[in-house]
């Protein structure tokens, strides 16, 4: 079997449109170590789904590269 994956929940600040929401997955998707993203419009975040190590500065980095900012990163 599969290794077990994690679930963060971040909250981003910027997305207006369902463009962005589909830069902000897109950004996610392309760190290393997550499995799936899954941004929300009118939530103001995206739920990720990962296995190994994932550091938050990535995910921060990833997201701000698209042009949006995380303003807060919980695990679930």
């Amino acid at each position: 079997m599969g290794r077990a994956t994690m679930k963060k929940k971040l909250i981003i600040s910027g997305m207006t449109c369902m463009h962005c929401v589909m830069h902000v997955q897109n950004a996610l998707k392309n760190v290393k170590g997550v499995v799936d993203a899954k941004a929300d419009l009118n939530a103001k975040n995206a739920i990720i789904e990962f296995n190994g190590n994932v550091d938050d500065m990535q995910l921060k980095a990833a997201v701000a590269d698209a042009g949006y900012e995380v303003t807060g990163i919980e695990n679930m």
